[in-house]
């Protein structure tokens, strides 16, 4: 006899209701991981006196101008595209910075903000925000049946 292997799910627990949309957010991000081109960065800036705690994502993208990368915000995903056309009318003795198109996707929380990117020496940077969420404490009321 074989048995058959079910996948167990984190959020199937008895308390954790409503969170099915986070399980189908991970496959797809776990899917999308594969690729490791471009290398990034993710780090954490601190708050100062002008600005919050923000997270930077850095993304190595020599070679590529700002005419050739995308940044979108696609529902709650972060999509950076780069497409760069291959040149056929020069003549490479050796050809080692291939072009090459690619899709990097962050899937963002709930609240997370797009401040801005900016591009510099190969460096593609991307700053994030997620603002100070409202404390909600709420009563709720016990009705009586019958």
């Amino acid at each position: 006899m074989t048995a058959a292997m079910t996948r167990t799910s984190p959020f199937g627990h008895p308390f954790l209701l409503g969170f099915d949309e986070i399980e189908q957010a991970l496959d797809r991000v776990s899917k999308a991981a594969n690729d490791g081109y471009p290398p990034y960065n993710i780090e954490r800036l601190p708050r100062t006196e002008s600005e919050p705690e923000r997270l930077r994502i850095t993304l190595a993208v020599a070679g590529f101008t700002r005419d050739q990368l995308d940044v979108m915000l696609e529902e709650s995903q972060l999509v950076v595209r780069g497409r760069q056309i291959d040149e056929r009318e020069r003549q490479f003795l050796h050809r080692g910075i291939a072009a090459r198109q690619f899709q990097r996707t962050f899937l963002l929380a709930d609240g997370m903000e797009v401040l801005g990117a900016d591009l510099a020496n190969g460096l593609l940077s991307i700053d994030l925000v997620r603002p100070e969420p409202d404390r909600i404490v709420r009563k709720i009321d016990i009705g009586a049946r019958g």
